[in-house]
């Protein structure tokens, strides 16, 4: 099998999408349909097993408004109302991911002293809603406004990162929790919410695969060990995530949109195009609450 091959997934001439790999688990591009209209039910669920299996899936050239994103993202599941979220039409949850309000946010932002020496400004590698007790599963992201150049967006496969680990660090980090402290933001908003700590492994609901989950944007801290060990581990797991075999990176053109797996990847957003006010949408779907989870 030719290397072009071993990274495409061959789909018979009756699937209803196409779907190409970009890396061999994490990322791949799906054509052959138009997201702005409905999908029939062979397209929704062949869009959500290229999800499972490749965690992000990103489409181009799509023609997309507030209404039509969200009818797309809520083919999927109900859709999550983020507490800043907003919207030109008030009737669709869309959170605006605004470059210019990044900027004050991580300008206001201080890192505990205990982390200052763990995350770096190039660190904030997350996943998304993780400071609640039932995070987002899925994600929709459309771009509204890009830079000329710049601004890519990485994702890494967290089933990978676990199992890139040493078996002592496999054993340790299955044994601990990870606080996501969102606090600061949500007061910000006029919202409360406890602070929330996740098992650092989880596993995944659907498929099965353990997963390493840690926010490095909601200051990070494993319970039942000191900040010492805490802060170690701190910097395995990221070195994991910046593994470059781990990660897919997507380059937004206009009518680019993304949609993930919000329990098997997590990512970054890449800061490098100055001053220009990039903008995206993004569209949260609420997972199923099981209180075995809580």
């Amino acid at each position: 099998m030719s290397t072009a091959n071993a990274y495409t997934d061959t789909y018979s001439a009756t699937s209803p999408i196409a779907v190409r790999a970009v890396q061999p688990t994490i990322g791949a591009e799906i054509s052959g349909v138009d997201i702005s209209k409905p999908l029939s039910t062979e397209q929704r669920d062949a869009i959500k097993a290229a999800v499972l299996q490749y965690k992000v899936v990103f489409f181009r050239d799509q023609d997309l408004n507030e209404q039509s994103h969200a009818a797309f993202a809520a083919q999927f599941g109900p859709l999550y109302d983020y507490p800043s979220a907003t919207s030109d039409t008030n009737i669709v949850p869309i959170h605006k991911i605004s470059a210019v309000e990044a900027r004050e946010r991580f300008r206001e932002a201080e890192q505990p002293d205990y982390l200052k020496d763990v995350i770096g400004a190039g660190d904030y590698y997350h996943s998304d809603t993780s400071w609640r007790l039932v995070p987002a599963w899925g994600a929709v992201l459309r771009a509204v406004d890009l830079p000329p150049v710049g601004g890519d967006t990485i994702w890494v496969d967290a089933n990978l990162a676990f199992e890139g680990l040493s078996a002592p660090l496999k054993e340790k980090l299955e044994s601990l929790h990870v606080i996501h402290d969102f606090t600061e933001s949500l007061n910000k908003l006029g919202h409360e919410y406890p602070i929330v700590a996740h098992k650092a492994v989880r596993t995944h609901r659907e498929t099965g695969k353990k997963t390493l989950w840690v926010n490095f944007s909601q200051k990070p801290q494993f319970l039942g060990v000191d900040l010492a060990e805490s802060n170690a581990l701190l910097l395995e797991v990221l070195r994991q995530y910046k593994r470059p075999e781990f990660q897919a990176r997507f380059s937004w053109q206009p009518g680019s949109v993304a949609f993930w797996d919000n329990r098997a990847a997590v990512h970054y957003a890449v800061r490098n195009y100055g001053d220009y006010p990039r903008l995206l949408n993004r569209i949260l779907i609420h997972d199923e609450t099981l209180y075995a989870d809580l």
